[in-house]
């Protein structure tokens, strides 16, 4: 079996990795050649096989005895990858434990050899270990590899400098051992916090809601007596029905229904009576409504008396209203609930910032510590309202996409885009890249986010693969104007589609027309400021990469190759077999980038001068591959998009977004004739759609928690607390702000549902007397913008951010934080500084 190397040459698949021990012959070529022995003579130094030189073949066997011994292999590392500690002249005596590569291997065994042993050499393997990325310059390349070089002239060097290479070697030993005492550290504290929630989620049984029928009416109403637990600290009561969340039904007639809270107050003076203390909470209804909605609310337990709850109802008709009704005790105080979520958040963005564990994986954790959290104060979820958390719509979304976006890779189409794109550049880097971002931002006002990046992302890494460009930075650019560009109309972002289908905000009169005229106007004037900021952030960034092309796409290609040979379970012999000769190819690709870094050395400006023989080269090596299966995408995924668009203004159109895209690629899998599914599917990025599914329980979770309740309610107490003249600029400051900041930390679609209702309160209190549409259109901006803030903040950030990493271009939460942040700020300055004129100083209400 052969492999191609990038050359086009060929690796021979007889990579033999063991070190044979014959009968007066060992070979221990270190730095100091005594330990050799005398039999050293029979050995040969092959320095160049050694640096992956073509030039140098490998020997025949028909050869005497040799022996060929690694001089470009330091002896940290070596341990590292026998998992062992044995003395200097074990580690070449000894076979190799490496389980890939055993004499039961039939595709990297020798041939039998009759007349002598060999020595092969030991490869190095400092190019790439467990915890280095490959995206370090030249220069630690290159001194990664002194030791090797050293080690080669080791001979000829001073006892002083062989004291040397030795200490360095017990420096990095040391720094190993540390690194795996960290390691074994991080893994056991997971564990035990893994294992202590399982137990406490398990200790706790699900008590569940025994919902009771009620039938409320003006001429009659409901009571009844509660016994309060010893260890109850809040009685939580839930109503469900024809009801209206955050107000009045605006129908000229104030029809709701009134629960009052009744209990006694024990004072601290033991002479004094306990007082009856009654607390009221007033639900609005609209009787003719079909949709059933569940309301909340949770009383403070005063005492461990018996618990009065009664419903009065007040309509304008004398029937009956049918009302469900249900409650339960918990055993921790909103304060200390809020407290519990906020600890779990940050501990979940500890985890994603210092990269201790995938993001997937961080947001389990954090929702099992949220389900533990629920089941201790006594609300734990049953398993299928757990999964009802989950929102099936973006799922079905990303999935149908990814489905389009892998067939559709299969045809070089964005290949094409990619030359096609440079060449209407012609060569200037910053203008292709303000063209890539102002497209991005445009289609996204019309398009969701997460479609517009899944097709935006494959275009972008090939066509920075082709100029040689760092894709990390440009794909964060292209997302944050996404998310820009998505809050200019309302069904660009997610919370701009749930405030606009509001049906008491459309009473109010922000409609579609309304909503976007005002969005589009601010938006246009942000991205006049966002420019600039980018590329003065940019200014002494350079986006070329710091090695040559050839250097680039040769680390990258050892990258694949390895996360390739990673992802192969050696369950079989010839699995094993086939991961063996994917790691020797590896090997091979390390050598050959060592002898080229002593070689390259270029400097690429920021303009490419020769970019027409350029874009002549790349149009006759990038063309479509594949003409009628690019035929069938286009008419695919163009039906696709037109449907979205459809579903935003027919109301006749009973398909969501999920639908449209699982319909769209079971088409094209059909007209495509795909058999081997497979394939496809490898595709997909399944860890971006459990990082979500995780997401949405954990902020699920969280609101059950009342966190985001409690963020609501104190933003509204802050704004009632402002002089009256000054109301509506500050609650505009704090909405845009409030929501910006929690957007950035939480998912911005369970927040806006649950500010809405707030401000809906909010402006229709008599005593604060403020119009809604200017908070709606704050809440819009802070959401929508805010979700630059982090690499979690907006679902389109985390796809983006999926697709780069399967690419070999995954970039971390730090590195998107370093531009988003700052874009975040200045946007939401920009947008607050609109409004306020808008609505403050125009009166544009």
């Amino acid at each position: 079996m052969h492999l191609e190397n990038k050359d086009g040459g060929l690796t021979s698949g007889v990579l033999e990795m063991e070190l044979h021990q014959t009968s007066g012959l060992m070979c221990a070529v270190l730095e100091r050649p005594e330990l050799a022995g005398p039999s050293t003579s029979n050995c040969r130094l092959q320095q160049g096989v050694n640096r992956g030189d073509p030039s140098i073949p490998y020997p025949s066997r028909a050869a005497g005895k040799s022996c060929w011994a690694s001089v470009d292999r330091d002896f940290d590392s070596f341990l590292t990858e026998q998992r062992s500690q044995p003395s200097l002249p074990q580690l070449f005596n000894s076979r190799s434990k490496d389980p890939c590569f055993t004499e039961n291997t039939p595709l990297l065994r020798n041939s039998s050899q009759e007349k002598g042993s060999w020595c092969m050499p030991i490869c190095h393997p400092e190019f790439m270990t467990a915890e280095e990325s490959w995206g370090n310059s030249s220069a630690e390349w290159e001194g990664g590899s002194l030791l090797s070089k050293d080690l080669a002239g080791s001979s000829g060097s001073t006892s002083q400098e062989k004291g040397e290479h030795l200490d360095s070697a017990h420096t990095r030993f040391r720094l190993l051992k540390l690194r795996r005492c960290i390691r074994w550290l991080k893994v056991a504290s997971l564990f035990v916090f893994v294992v202590v929630c399982s137990i406490l989620f398990s200790l706790y049984p699900d008590q569940g809601k025994f919902w009771q029928l009620l039938a409320v009416s003006p001429l009659q109403s409901y009571s009844s007596n509660l016994t309060s637990h010893v260890d109850s600290t809040l009685l939580q009561v839930d109503l469900a029905g024809a009801l209206v969340a955050g107000g009045p039904s605006h129908t000229g007639r104030e029809e709701h229904v009134v629960v009052e809270v009744t209990q006694a107050d024990v004072p601290g003076s033991r002479r004094r009576r306990p007082q009856q203390v009654t607390q009221n909470w007033t639900v609005f209804l609209n009787p003719r409504r079909s949709e059933r909605l569940v309301v909340s609310r949770t009383f403070e337990i005063l005492s461990r008396d018996t618990v009065s709850v009664s419903i009065r109802a007040s309509f304008q008709q004398t029937q009956a209203v049918p009302l469900l009704m249900a409650h339960q005790y918990l055993r921790a105080s909103i304060e200390a609930q809020v407290t519990i979520a906020v600890v779990i958040l940050a501990g979940v963005y500890m985890l994603i910032i210092f990269e201790i564990v995938h993001r997937t994986l961080a947001a389990m954790l954090g929702s099992l510590a949220a389900l533990a959290a629920l089941a201790v104060i006594g609300d734990r979820p049953s398993l299928t309202h757990v999964v009802e958390w989950i929102d099936f719509e973006t799922l079905a979304l990303l999935f149908g996409m990814m489905i389009l976006v892998a067939i559709f890779s299969e045809t070089g189409f964005f290949d094409y885009c990619a030359v096609k794109t440079y060449r209407l550049s012609r060569g200037r880097v910053w203008a292709m890249i303000i063209m890539l971002c102002l497209i991005a931002a445009v289609l996204s006002a019309f398009l969701d986010n997460v479609t517009t990046l899944l097709l935006f992302t494959p275009v972008t890494i090939r066509l920075c693969e082709v100029l040689n460009l760092d894709p990390r930075q440009v794909l964060i650019a292209e997302v944050i104007f996404t998310n820009i560009g998505g809050a200019a109309t309302a069904i660009g972002d997610p919370p701009n589609v749930i405030i606009v289908s509001n049906q008491e905000l459309r009473k109010m009169g922000l409609d579609f027309a309304g909503f976007t005229a005002h969005m589009f106007v601010g938006i246009c004037f942000i991205l006049l400021f966002s420019f600039p900021l980018f590329r003065l952030l940019f200014w002494n960034k350079k986006l070329y990469n710091k090695e040559p092309s050839e250097i680039v796409e040769l680390k990258h290609e050892i990258h694949v190759w390895r996360l390739t040979a990673q992802r192969i379970s050696p369950a079989s012999r010839e699995e094993t077999a086939v991961r063996g000769l994917l790691l020797g190819k590896v090997r091979a690709l390390e050598h050959l980038l060592a002898r080229r870094l002593h070689t390259f050395h270029r400097q690429i400006s920021q303009e490419d001068k020769n970019w027409e023989t350029n874009i002549q080269e790349l149009q006759k090596k990038h063309r479509i591959s594949d003409k009628i299966l690019l035929t069938k995408c286009l008419m695919v995924l163009g039906f696709v998009i037109f449907m979205f668009f459809l579903n935003s203004f027919v109301p006749g159109v009973h398909l969501d977004l999920g639908w449209i895209a699982i319909l769209g690629a079971i088409w094209l899998l059909i007209l495509a004739d795909i058999h081997d599914f497979e394939i496809i599917l490898h595709r997909v990025e399944w860890a971006t759609l459990l990082f979500f599914a995780a997401l949405f329980v954990l902020m699920e979770a969280l609101a059950h928690l009342h966190l985001i309740e409690y963020v609501g309610e104190q933003t509204a107490l802050l704004i009632k607390m402002v002089p009256e003249d000054q109301r509506l600029t500050t609650a505009i400051i704090l909405v845009v702000w409030v929501s910006a900041i929690a957007s950035s930390l939480i998912d911005n679609i369970p927040f806006t549902a649950t500010m809405i209702p707030v401000l809906l309160n909010l402006s229709q209190d008599p005593e604060v007397s403020l119009p809604a549409p200017p908070l709606m259109y704050a809440l819009a901006l802070g959401a929508c913008l805010g979700g630059n803030g982090t690499l979690i903040g907006a679902s389109a950030n985390v796809v983006c951010a999926g697709i780069a990493e399967q690419h070999g271009y995954g970039f971390s939460f730090m590195e998107f934080f370093r531009l988003g942040f700052p874009m975040m700020l200045v946007s939401c300055t920009v947008g607050m500084c609109y409004l306020l004129v808008a609505h403050v100083v125009m009166g544009w209400n």
